[in-house]
């Protein structure tokens, strides 16, 4: 078995003579051993090439990507910045549309609605901090942030509503309020509770006011309304009475003839008769009331400066 060998035999064509070699065939195991080792080692060598290179690829595009990702994340921020300064221009604005509704400013304490966060309270409680802490931090700076904004926006929204409502209420009550006088003249005779009566020749109670004007001179309505009495009333004569809502209502008597009729809708400024000296009249003029909630009140306490035609 020491004298075990391989021989190898080397043929070149046909007519050439054949080579003979003879190798110990401890020293060809050795050899294929040393083959083989070497093709196992190309082999691996490759896999780990191909692999790592694929893995080096992998790991380049994500580093582009957190690169992208932090890019767009500082431009949020950055917008984010510009948003609340918007607000702030907002919150002030809304406070002078309160103000002019009639009504008081938000607490400062409700305008902080933000305190909380968006429903996490602190950032290392993300999927994301165990793989990035920093960018955990980020992120939920900007989601604390949008949830801010989300919530003072809609406050502001249900404020600038309210204040909407209040106004609208305002200028209707406004409209309704009698703030003109109703006809151009004299102011012969004024509200009292004891003025001599210069037909009757006795102290008794003035509810309204007297406007001394020729025949004929337009009566205007004194505030948006609707007609419930246009026609001969005791001691007023042709007259007409308004009702503004609000509790108001206005009666302009002695009229010479009547313009409008029961039910009708009438806008302040609008002519509904015209002066005249029907019923308990000496001489021709304007008797006009005002009453609140059923209690005549004096009518000049609701003219505006410069409301009178």
């Amino acid at each position: 078995m020491t004298n075990n060998r391989w021989t190898v035999l080397l043929m070149r064509g046909e007519s050439e003579s054949v080579r003979q070699f003879t190798v110990p065939a401890k020293l060809t195991r050795s050899v294929l051993v040393s083959l083989a080792g070497a093709f196992v080692f190309f082999a691996l060598a490759t896999v780990y090439l191909a692999f790592g290179g694929s893995a080096r690829v992998q790991a380049h595009q994500l580093a582009q990507e957190n690169e992208l990702l932090e890019h767009e994340l500082s431009q949020v921020q950055a917008r984010l910045a510009q948003v609340d300064d918007a607000l702030g221009t907002l919150v002030a604005q809304e406070e002078r549309v309160r103000t002019l509704a009639g009504m008081a400013g938000i607490d400062e304490e409700v305008l902080e609605v933000g305190v909380g966060g968006p429903g996490l309270t602190s950032p290392d409680e993300g999927e994301l901090w165990t793989l990035d802490p920093e960018a955990s931090e980020a992120a939920y700076a900007v989601r604390y942030d949008l949830e801010v904004i989300e919530r003072r926006m809609d406050l502001l929204s249900e404020s600038l509503n309210q204040a909407a409502d209040s106004m609208q209420a305002q200028r209707q009550l406004l409209e309704a309020t009698p703030t003109i006088l109703p006809a151009a003249g004299l102011l012969s005779s004024r509200f009292s509770q004891n003025r001599f009566h210069p037909i009757l020749h006795e102290f008794r109670a003035h509810p309204g006011i007297d406007v001394h004007a020729q025949e004929g001179t337009p009566i205007l309505a004194a505030a948006n309304g609707v007609v419930v009495s246009a026609g001969k009333r005791s001691g007023y004569g042709n007259a007409v009475i308004l009702d503004h809502g609000y509790g108001f209502r206005t009666l302009y008597g002695h009229a010479s003839k009547l313009l409008v009729k029961s039910g009708q809708q009438v806008r302040r400024g609008d002519v509904i008769a015209q002066v005249g000296s029907t019923g308990l009249a000496t001489a021709s003029h304007l008797h006009y009331e005002v009453h609140v909630r059923g209690t005549a009140v004096n009518p000049m306490d609701y003219v505006l400066a410069g409301e009178v035609p």
